[in-house]
């Protein structure tokens, strides 16, 4: 497994997205036990990195399911666990009747934080990330009030998600030399949208984590050979499966990223992690890169 640089820490290229396990298009989760397994399938492959999130949960009255999981499954394998990085977000709210907003408020973000410590049963949280901007508030007053919840020594880094080049930039000034450590959006081959984003968070040392890097939990990731022919032949020609090669091609787009892949099943994410073993050729590269009409070379 090949590591890169997330702020301070050094984590896997891959990781793991937690999301599926509580949270899915298709509405179909594991039991526990299977879904624990899957976090230790993930670990066992050399998974140093496990994303998730406050609302990531079957439903509004179980909020904290999915850190819940993540936590339960840390404290019960069998390895060394000093070196795992567990991130976590807020900043959504789900309520009564699955009724959603944004909340950027320090009163939230502070009660939110002291929800994901108990549901992760940790002392601190290694990396938080401010979820989806709150559009009645001044973006620079949240990236200040994340600035105070690492002060308060409740949370060690600080990391922003769906955010556009402005927004991080706006989160670089307010939150000073090195204090903004990831920025995490969507990217895939069906959504490149967040380029732009990729290569500013390369060019200022700030890690790229892609939500959905093989394309999301409603059979974009399932398909995504079939809608995109040229990580299907590679795969071929690899002897590995097209997603390992869309993995393996993101991570060659920039050192900056490091991808995590959503999963329910131990044998998916145990396929996700070999990419980052799987070295394509400038050629493979480029031809990933035209299919999805981002620039080569």
């Amino acid at each position: 497994m090949q590591h890169r640089k997330l702020g301070p820490y050094t984590v896997s290229a891959i990781g793991l997205g937690a999301m599926p396990l509580s949270m899915n298009q298709k509405k179909e989760y594991p039991e526990p036990a299977e879904a624990i397994a899957t976090i230790h399938a993930a670990l066992d492959a050399g998974v140093t990195l496990i994303d998730t999130a406050d609302i990531y949960a079957p439903s509004w009255d179980a909020v904290g399911h999915n850190e819940r999981l993540v936590g339960e499954a840390v404290r019960s394998w069998g390895g060394d666990t000093s070196q795992l990085l567990v991130t976590t977000k807020g900043g959504i709210t789900r309520g009564d009747g699955e009724t959603w907003g944004r909340d950027g408020s320090l009163g939230h973000l502070r009660s939110a934080v002291e929800a994901s410590l108990r549901a992760l049963q940790v002392e601190t949280i290694d990396l938080y990330q401010y979820h989806r901007p709150d559009r009645t508030m001044v973006y620079a007053d949240i990236m200040e009030n994340l600035a105070e919840l690492k002060r308060s020594g409740k949370v060690r880094e600080v990391g922003i998600s769906n955010a556009s080049v402005e927004e991080i930039e706006i989160a670089r000034e307010v939150l000073g030399d090195g204090g903004l450590v990831s920025v995490q959006n969507e990217f895939s081959p069906r959504h490149p949208g967040s380029y732009d984003e990729l290569r500013y968070c390369e060019e200022h040392g700030i890690a790229f984590l892609p939500w959905s890097p093989l394309g999301g939990t409603g059979g974009g990731a399932q398909a995504v050979g079939e809608r995109f022919a040229v990580f299907a032949e590679i795969g071929e020609r690899h002897g590995v499966s097209p997603q390992q090669v869309v993995l393996a091609w993101e991570l060659a787009l920039s050192e900056a990223l490091i991808a995590i892949p959503g999963s329910r099943r131990a044998t998916s994410i145990t396929d996700s992690a070999a990419a980052a073993d799987l070295t394509l050729d400038a050629d493979e590269v480029d031809r990933c890169s035209q299919a999805v009409n981002l620039p080569v070379g």
